[in-house]
């Protein structure tokens, strides 16, 4: 008989799982593959099922894949093709299914987002087919999914309304006046003042957001949004380019297949914008967005504004000084994923500067912009560049944030390093215009290094960095680049004391007109409620009168010989007996 002891050991076999093959044909966030066209032939192999964490399901139609349904549909009348594209496939993209469409015979199906997906695609065929102008505008196809979308209207994304908001005022109200939807001949009328209040805290629920729309029509409008990107008509940008803010704000929803939509949208609109519209449309619309909340907003809307600088590198190189310190403030979020995500992008758009000088440099200035403790590096690194071409604004948005703060170290030597490379640097600038800018970052900080630093070296070479610098930025002297320097800095502070003072006039109105309106609602509420107390004591009053009323009449029918039927209350007859005590004889 075999016995088991400490020493005993068992083998057990462990079957080996092999590691599933991802599917193709699937667009993967974050990158720049493109899909299948909607509507064309794809010979992937792979499953049609939703693919989530990093995957996107793939858009593929389902009623009119086949030339013969495709053939059907336009032998049909233009009235006909108008509601069959409204009332079927649209309906079914947001989530909602024709009880008998197909068929009495089958079940009804819920909707699902595969479904969703196939509808999105069915629809895309047809803008592919009949054109955008026939079915996002005469079929008002595109009508509906900015309800769906922006019930409220364009100006309410983000909250940014008058008195609304982290940025009352702004934002895409001034947005609102260059990408507006009616200036695209939309059938809604746009109301720009409403906006949605929005707390400065997570707010997570959909519900808390104001988004009364289900979660299942906005998805499926943003699929019918990406479904129309992947068709590749430069004549969908105009229609899909102003959702961007709806497909960003999205992205805070606390539905997961939702929230996924919204990126791959978000993605997808980027992706086909012109670079022409990057400046005036995209980039704002990512600035607004990193206001948000919510930090899966602000995380999208940095990788959207890393994938700009990879379709546009020359638009986005001469908007570094407005894209810099935007990012770089989101690099100290609290959310570790909107740190990655900030470092990432201004990691992308640096490198869109074409200074062959400065380039080598990039990596090692945007790790010490979000590693303070690595500056010197940096500095190092420019110590080794020999500056030969132009330097122009982009240029000097990248070094001077790492110059100045290597400026205020307690080293003298980096302070040395710091100067020498300004010195280099400003007698390559292109013109004045491009270093106005950096001049408060920077002379106020040299002009200490040559005051307070106690090395005569250091001073001198501080100096000869102040005195090119003030050359560069197109005064005699130093004297009067300072008192330049100080004008607009005093300018700049009396721009903002007045927009301070505006906008706290702004609330102040608003206060106002929100304690009047509150007292006219108090006095409505007392005068209704007066009203009602008079009307509860008349109600009162003929109760009382209607219970005197009864007992006169009690008392009457207890004095009273005769009942209320007239017979009698001794005996019960009508007629009394003798013997009754009260038989009118008696």
């Amino acid at each position: 008989m075999a016995s088991i002891s400490a020493s005993t050991t068992h083998k057990i076999a462990v079957k080996s799982t092999a590691p599933k093959k991802p599917s193709t044909g699937i667009l993967k966030s974050g990158t720049t593959s493109k899909v299948t066209a909607v509507g064309g032939s794809s010979k992937t192999n792979g499953s049609n099922a939703p693919t989530r964490r990093g995957g996107a399901i793939k858009l593929k139609p389902s009623e009119l894949a086949h030339p013969t349904t495709l053939e059907a549909f336009f032998a049909l009348s233009f009235d006909q093709q108008k509601d069959r594209a409204i009332n079927e496939f649209l309906q079914h993209c947001l989530g909602e299914r024709a009880t008998f469409h197909e068929g009495i015979t089958k079940p009804h199906t819920a909707s699902t987002t595969q479904s969703r997906g196939h509808a999105a695609a069915d629809l895309a065929v047809l803008v592919k087919h009949l054109g955008p102008v026939v079915v996002l505008k005469k079929f008002g196809v595109l009508a509906e999914i900015e309800k769906t979308l922006l019930p409220q209207g364009l100006g309410a994304v983000f909250g940014n309304g008058v008195g609304r908001g982290v940025n009352p005022g702004g934002g895409m109200r001034k947005i609102a006046s260059t990408a507006s939807l009616a200036s695209m001949d939309s059938d809604r009328v746009t109301d720009y003042t409403s906006g949605m209040s929005v707390t400065n805290s997570s707010i997570g629920t959909d519900s808390k957001r104001g988004k009364s729309t289900p979660a299942n029509a906005r998805e499926g409008a943003l699929l019918f949004l990406r479904a129309l990107c992947e068709l590749g008509l430069k004549s969908i940008e105009p229609y899909v380019v102003p959702l961007l803010a709806a497909a960003l704000d999205e992205c805070g929803s606390s539905v997961s297949s939702l929230r996924e939509a919204a990126e791959e949208a978000s993605e997808a609109i980027v992706s086909i914008a012109n670079p022409l519209a990057v400046p005036l449309l995209i980039v704002p619309v990512l600035f607004e967005a990193l206001h948000s909340p919510e930090w899966r907003v602000k995380s999208t809307a940095l990788e959207r504004l890393a994938q700009v600088a990879g379709i546009a590198p020359r638009m986005t190189s001469k908007m570094l000084p407005q894209i810099i310190p935007t990012v770089t403030s989101q690099i100290w979020d609290t959310k570790p994923q909107v740190t990655r995500a900030a470092s990432a992008a201004l990691l992308a758009v640096c490198q869109t500067n074409d200074n062959p000088d400065v380039k080598p440099a990039i990596p090692a200035v945007v790790h010490a912009i979000s590693k303070p403790a690595d500056t010197y590096k940096a500095v190092e690194e420019l110590m080794c560049t020999t500056f030969v071409a132009t330097v122009d604004a982009s240029t000097l948005s990248i070094l001077c944030p790492i110059l100045s703060r290597g400026l205020k170290e307690k080293n003298a030597l980096r302070k040395r390093s710091c100067c020498v490379v300004i010195e280099n640097m400003s007698r390559l600038v292109d013109s004045p215009n491009a270093v106005a800018p950096f001049g408060p970052l920077l002379v106020p900080e040299l002009k200490k290094v040559v005051e307070n630093v106690q090395f005569e070296d250091i001073r001198d070479v501080a100096l000869s960095a102040l005195q090119s610098l003030t050359r560069a930025l197109g005064h005699s002297d130093i004297e009067s680049a300072m008192a330049s320097i100080m004008r607009a800095e005093a300018e700049r502070v009396e721009q903002e004391q007045r927009r301070i003072e505006e906008s706290l006039e702004e609330m102040r109105i608003a206060e106002e007109e929100q304690r009047i309106k509150e007292e006219e609602e108090r006095k409505r509420f007392r005068e209704a409620m007066d009203a009602q107390r008079q009307l509860d004591n008349l109600e009162l009053e003929e109760m009382e009168r209607q219970k005197e009323k009864e007992m006169l009449k009690k008392e009457q029918q207890k004095k009273s010989t005769k009942s209320a039927t007239g017979s009698c209350q001794g005996c019960g007859l009508k007629k009394c007996k003798k013997t009754c005590l009260f038989y009118p004889g008696k």
